[in-house]
């Protein structure tokens, strides 16, 4: 035999006497020190308030699991300590020569300018809530009359267009309807029509106004008089067409296609876009629409959906005129408008330029000329009256960066305090950018990881609480394009757990709620389905997967920071 090889029997020998105690024991009944190691085995539980984004998918859960909530769960998906939100407050009142700043602008002399790695982190630099870049049509050589009004009914002049019909005054103007007094309400009526006929009433209005304009001298002596008067008279009834759904690809391929040529940052999808990974379309917001102007056309005042960055390029011929607030003043805008009794979110509303002055809060104020971009920064407050006949195309985007992110989780959280509508998915959205992008700046990872977090410990708690009070959980796997859900009562976002009833009793027709609302129609849930979207597995592999990609190339980050504070420097 090999001579390390043990002779049959030979083991028992070696156990000695002690251990033979031992086994003798195990006849007896499991030994205490059997059951001392099954404790040290068992892992250990964090609390789930010390739980944070350096803990597994695994620590998560348990903690979850071993916390003993009542009611509903309810904690934010954003975290104070993650803010990156420049300090914007001023010592003192600021001088009035500087609550007219200079608008951020870029002139652009080639499309290597265009393409610069130098224009996206201006446009997205917190401290710049607009950027006007001029000379882009021509820089891109972007046809631009692919968007003409002619070129628009040649392409599809059945396609349908929103009208707001408004009162014409001047941009840094908004009267009362008895033309007594400034106000905030900036109130339109709404109806419908088509591109051939806007187009009519576009080209009509111009017509009228060469007229009127042979006719000036006259008028000119009846405008001296009323300027004696204190009552300011009713402007004229004028029509504005938006909101024109330029989404469909067949349509209109030609004008798409010719957005192709912008900047990847820009487009109106692009891997590095938020909006690029809904799955699925959100009108005018991943996709192209279009606004009909004749002078006077107002949008009212607004912070984008979501806090998103926007797009906005003016086709011509005419001028449009921009007035601009930085996000961190949006509080004491939204006062004001509570103050005059309008909704800040969905209410329709036309700053008094004075108030803001008054209140030290800085507006922005610029023209857009044909061909000019103007990017809207994340949260920028806005407001834009056309200067002359023209139309505008315009998009939102949302890069993948920390202010952009912050400030769109932010505005989700206050439309469901306010019970608006969030357009975005922002649960959704987040999921699907962590499954499909890789992260390399440490502010963006932190916020989206955390939200991840956030997110698992809301579907694990209220899971159990759903289990332990016997409600079946039954498995639907999502299909390709299928749409986020919101609940049908109060709009809120729901992810993952679906509270499905059926309508009227028409079983074909089911719909979803959130939890809340599901209990009101039924407290015990006994007419609700309850579907699980994703296996807990699944978020558990994508949340623990989900790790910051360290930049490869540092010189490189270097230098192109040291050229943005050139640019930078040299336009202030």
């Amino acid at each position: 035999p090999h001579p390390c090889a043990k002779a049959p029997g030979s083991e028992a020998a070696s156990v000695g006497s002690n251990n033979l105690l031992k086994l003798k024991a195990l006849s007896d009944g499991p030994p205490k020190e059997l059951k001392i190691r099954l404790i040290k085995v068992e892992e250990k539980r964090i609390p789930l308030q010390d739980i944070n984004i350096k803990h597994t998918a695994s620590e998560i859960i348990r903690s979850c699991k071993g916390a003993k909530i009542k009611g509903k769960y309810k904690d934010s998906y954003l975290l104070p300590a993650f803010s990156i939100k420049p300090n914007m407050t001023a010592d003192g009142p600021i001088p009035r020569e500087k609550l007219n700043p200079p608008t951020p602008s870029i002139y652009l002399e080639s499309k290597r300018d265009a393409f610069s790695p130098v224009l996206l982190q201006f446009c997205t630099d917190p401290k710049n809530p607009v950027t006007v870049i001029r000379g882009l049509a021509g820089s891109l050589r972007l046809n631009l009359g692919l968007f003409s009004t002619k070129s628009l009914v040649d392409a599809n002049a059945d396609q349908s267009v929103e009208v707001r019909t408004q009162v014409q005054q001047p941009a840094d103007e908004n009267w009362d309807p008895s033309g007594t007094r400034q106000t905030w309400p900036c109130e339109s009526s709404r109806s419908h029509t088509t591109i051939a006929k806007y187009a009519q009433y576009q080209a009509s209005s111009f017509q009228e106004s060469l007229q009127e304009e042979k006719s000036s001298s006259d008028e000119e002596e009846e405008d001296e008089k009323e300027k004696n008067s204190e009552q300011k008279p009713p402007g004229k009834i004028i029509k504005f067409g938006t909101n024109i759904d330029l989404s469909d690809p067949k349509r209109w391929k030609a004008q798409l296609q010719e957005l192709q040529k912008l900047p990847a940052f820009m487009r109106v999808s692009s891997s590095g876009n938020m909006l690029s990974h809904v799955g699925h379309t959100i009108l005018g917001m991943n996709t192209v629409q279009l606004y009909m102007k004749v002078p006077g056309s107002r949008t009212p005042g607004h912070q984008e959906n979501n806090n998103f960055c926007s797009v906005n390029i003016n086709i011509g011929p005419g001028d449009c005129e921009w007035f601009s607030v930085h996000e961190h003043y949006w509080q004491a805008i939204s006062d004001f408008c509570e103050k005059h009794g309008v909704d800040y979110l969905v209410g329709s509303w036309w700053p008094v330029l004075q108030d803001l002055y008054d209140a030290n809060i800085p507006v922005y104020r610029f023209i857009q000329r044909p061909g000019d971009l103007v990017w809207i920064n994340a949260g920028t407050v806005h407001w834009v009256q056309a200067v002359g006949w023209c139309n505008n195309i315009a998009w939102n985007v949302g890069p993948v960066h920390a202010y952009q992110y912050q400030l769109a989780l932010e505005r989700f959280e206050w439309n469901e305090v306010k019970k608006v509508k969030s357009i975005v998915p922002m649960i959704h959205v987040s999921w699907n950018v962590a499954r499909s992008l890789k992260i390399s700046d440490p502010d963006t990872y932190k916020m989206i990881k955390h939200c991840l977090l956030q997110s698992m410990k809301h579907i694990q708690i209220l899971r159990d609480q759903l289990v332990a009070g016997g409600r079946k959980i039954s498995y639907q796997s999502r299909v390709k394009e299928e749409p986020a859900y919101y609940c049908n009562e109060c709009d809120v976002e729901v992810f993952n757990l679906l509270f499905v009833t059926s309508e009227n009793s028409n079983r074909k027709t089911y719909v979803v709620h959130c939890e809340d609302c599901a209990r009101r129609v039924s407290p015990s849930l006994s007419s609700v389905v309850v579907l699980e979207q994703y296996r807990m597995e699944e978020l558990m592999a994508t949340y623990d997967s989900f790790s910051l990609v360290r930049h490869a190339d540092h010189k490189e980050n270097v230098q192109l920071q040291m050229l943005y504070n050139q640019v930078t420097h040299s336009l202030v």
